[in-house]
């Protein structure tokens, strides 16, 4: 993100440079580099607003997910998709600690909790290195998870509604429909390209560590992670949820457009009932809950600022216009408009800078959030993974070297996933 955000200053800047030399002063209008100044300190001014006007929206939401997970929704998720997980990663024993972890991983995914999922992802790959007959050099079982982790299914993509709402969205929870179609789709992607690709590399061969002789390197924060569930579902049960879990995908795209308004009251009456069946205390888990993404909506005002200012500078220096117009000339063929082209592109490179750019899209008058491109972009947001963050993370905590597949994998998913979001979004709402 260094480099990301480098670039741009310097090329908005050069290019803006530029223009103030070899143009003709234009009567009533800003020179280039005045107009750089101005658009400059306008982006930093609005980036405190939307971040100001997002603290209610993330408390809320960050406030229901604290129920739910208190009641234990996301252990009963991780019971019901343990069947499965079992055929995906045949290496993997089912009783091993590793399953568990990935298993709580994904079910926090499903949730859009992407604090609790970050510490199981990195419990399951130290685990799943004790396995390893060669360290340093991913297994099979690493490379799908790592693929399944940055595809994963989404179906309460949080933090993109909580943007949308604070942005005027009238719809703001319409994305539910486009992000689980978008989602499925990447995720089926990952997990074929993942069983193809590892044809032509050779998997780790040799000795497997023993648990103890392993070296314990889980954090004192995963230690106090919740215990991962020992019993699955019967088989039967685990299929019927999975069915109907992929009986939404049709339902979805139908009638998207006349579900999407009971979305977020029938979310909360679903996750405080939930949770009050439970026996959990409904109220204080809510607001502890809502402090966590009060305090959320906060820590992220200076990456906004940074994203947002680099991209108003790309902006009204007129270089994205130079990058964005030739290219999104191709793009708006297959259904991919110019504005949302810089969303596509970064998203696998930076999970702040899309989210900047997802901001700064939304917030245009000339785009908005219930516009094709708005809810394109927050498809895109939503149903997508920043690949590089991901594999960075994740093999780093290991000191896994050789990827191997996993790069090309998780690429090939992200790919499909836009694909995938380009067409449902433009069913539903071109």
């Amino acid at each position: 993100m260094n480099a990301v955000f480098l670039f741009a200053v310097m090329v908005a800047f050069a290019v803006a440079g530029y223009r103030q030399i070899v143009e003709t002063p234009i009567a009533n209008a800003a020179a280039p580099m005045d107009a750089l100044g101005l658009a400059m300190i306008d982006a930093a001014k609005g980036s405190v607003t939307l971040a100001i006007g997002l603290v209610g929206v993330m408390a809320l939401f960050l406030g229901l997910m604290k129920v739910a997970e208190a009641g234990g929704l996301l252990a009963i998720i991780a019971k019901t998709v343990r069947p499965l997980m079992v055929r995906l990663f045949p290496d993997v024993p089912a009783d091993h600690p590793a399953m568990g972890a990935m298993i709580m991983n994904i079910s926090a995914n499903v949730l859009g909790l992407g604090n609790a999922a970050t510490p199981f992802g990195i419990r399951a790959m130290q685990e799943l290195d004790r396995l390893n007959p060669q360290k340093g050099t991913a297994t099979n079982a690493m490379v799908m998870f790592l693929a399944i982790n940055t595809s994963s299914v989404t179906l309460l993509p949080t933090g993109v509604i909580a943007l949308r709402a604070s942005a005027g969205s009238d719809d703001p929870a319409g994305i539910l429909p486009t992000t689980l179609f978008a989602t499925i789709c990447s995720t089926t992607v990952a997990i074929i390209a993942v069983k193809l690709y590892q044809r032509f590399t050779a998997a780790p061969t040799g000795p497997i560590d023993s648990p103890d002789s392993a070296e314990d390197s889980i954090t004192q924060d995963e230690t106090s992670l919740p215990a991962e569930p020992t019993e699955p579902y019967p088989g039967w049960v685990s299929a019927l949820v999975l069915g109907g879990v992929a009986a939404l995908v049709p339902v979805t795209i139908l009638y998207g457009r006349d579900i999407a308004p009971w979305i977020i009251p029938g979310l909360m009456v679903a996750l405080l009932g939930f949770g009050a069946l439970r026996g959990v205390r409904v109220y204080e888990s809510f607001v502890d809950g809502a402090r966590d993404g009060f305090d959320v909506a906060l820590r992220i005002i200076p990456y906004l600022v940074a994203i947002l200012v680099a991209v108003a500078m790309l902006r009204a220096s007129g270089a994205l216009e130079l990058l964005i117009t030739p290219l999104g000339a191709i793009t708006q063929q297959f259904g991919l408009p110019p504005e949302a082209l810089p969303m596509a592109l970064l998203r696998p490179l930076s999970g702040s800078g899309a989210y900047g750019i997802l901001a700064s899209t939304i917030q245009d008058p000339a785009t908005g959030p219930d516009t094709y491109v708005g809810y394109l972009v927050s498809t895109f947001q939503g149903s997508t993974e920043t690949t590089f963050y991901v594999l960075a993370v994740y093999f780093g905590a290991v000191q896994i070297r050789r990827i191997r597949h996993a790069l090309a994998a998780a690429l090939t998913a992200d790919f499909a996933g836009i694909i995938a979001a380009v067409i449902i979004t433009a069913y539903l709402f071109g």
